[in-house]
């Protein structure tokens, strides 16, 4: 069995390709598989580290503007374009595929458009609520279709009928258990407010809780912050505002999480961005949130995604234009004060998690190889 994996740009892309062909070599330890994408993304580090062979091109997206920077770039995006299709073919014939399976991100389009197009059974997954251009162009030629969110068949159009699978979320995550991650991460019996804006960091939502830090400092919660690279000053800040971090063994700042599993199993509520992933993750353990969807995002996917949740009373949404200490602090105190809230909303957020996503998505891939 031989696949081909398309995945890039994030690691939303790629850390559900990872998952997915960590349970196809599980299921079939003889299958070889290989991934193509581009050669100064993070799948450029993680999918090597993981054991897997990476092919590269150099491929670009389209900016929606008329400015002389968007034209010089989207000059370059149809030169890379014309380029890939050799390098993409020349790939395709190398490796031989059985299959090729595409998660997102620019290098999709070009790998699993061309394998369709040599005869190849093709498969694309599509991450968001509102799908991306690229899936959405993708889904009329593929062989399969899976989704994370129902919402998506709203928006696209298919050769068959698509089949909702999930995201696969690390599989450490089912094995956290929330009160010996409590003690390991060193906080009381109090709820646990955990906060975070990605790798990067969101200035809106660092603010915000800055804010509702310097008023409520002393309450019986226990807040762990992921301020992100883009975060660095908010130690400093809420010194200025008179809150040492130092001296508040209940607040606990890092500029990322690398031990999501432990923090989030740990956690009573959770705010952040709405990227697929993510969400996918608060599902899968059953959690409340509170989040602020980034408008920075193609489509404003990451609303949508949130609206999934909101619509079955499985998280709380505020718009990043609309989020302060203030409104932010509103919402906090509503889970704080309401266990039952707690409950009923973590408890519709497990409801809709799918928890054999890799198992699903390995299972059609095999399928489409056996056709």
């Amino acid at each position: 069995m031989r696949v081909l994996i398309a995945a890039g740009g994030t690691g939303g892309h790629v850390n559900p390709a990872l998952a997915v062909a960590g349970e196809i070599k599980k299921q079939y330890p003889d299958a070889e598989i290989c991934f193509v994408g581009t050669p100064d993304r993070i799948e450029s580090k993680i999918v090597p580290a993981a054991g897997y062979p990476l092919k590269t091109i150099e491929i670009s997206g389209f900016k929606r503007s008329f400015s002389p920077a968007a034209i010089k770039a989207n000059i370059k995006t149809v030169t890379r374009l014309l380029k890939s299709s050799g390098n993409v073919k020349k790939i395709i014939n190398e490796f031989n595929p059985d299959v090729a399976v595409g998660f997102g991100g620019y290098v999709s389009g070009p790998v699993i458009r061309m394998a369709a197009k040599m005869g190849i059974p093709t498969a694309i997954h599509e991450q968001n609520a509102y799908p991306g251009v690229t899936n959405k162009a993708l889904a009329e030629k593929v062989d399969a279709v899976m989704l994370t969110a129902e919402e998506a068949k709203k928006h696209m159009k298919f050769k068959n009928e698509p089949v909702l699978t999930g995201l696969p979320v690390r599989g450490e995550l089912f094995e956290a258990d929330s009160e010996i991650s409590r003690r390991e991460l060193g906080f009381n019996n109090d709820p646990i407010i955990l906060c975070m804006g990605g790798s990067l960091g969101a200035k809106v939502i660092n603010e915000a809780i800055v804010d509702y830090l310097a008023e409520n400092k002393d309450r019986n919660i226990n807040f762990m912050i992921s301020t992100g690279q883009n975060g660095l000053w908010v130690p400093d800040k809420l010194k200025e505002m008179g809150v040492d971090p130092e001296k508040y063994p209940n607040i606990k700042i890092r500029t990322y999480i690398d031990d999501m599993a432990r923090c989030l199993s740990a956690a009573d509520l959770v705010i952040c961005r709405a990227g697929a992933s993510s969400l996918s993750e608060i599902q899968a353990l059953g959690k409340p949130s509170i989040l602020v969807p980034s408008p920075n995002v193609t489509e404003n996917h990451q609303f949508h995604n949130a609206m999934a949740l909101v619509n079955k009373n499985a998280a709380v949404l505020i718009e990043d234009k609309d989020l302060t200490g203030e409104s932010l602090g509103k919402e906090i105190e509503k889970f704080i004060e309401d266990k039952n809230l707690l409950k009923t909303v973590g408890e519709n957020a497990r409801k809709m998690a799918v928890t054999d996503a890799s198992q699903r998505i390995c299972n059609i891939v095999v399928d489409l190889i056996k056709k």
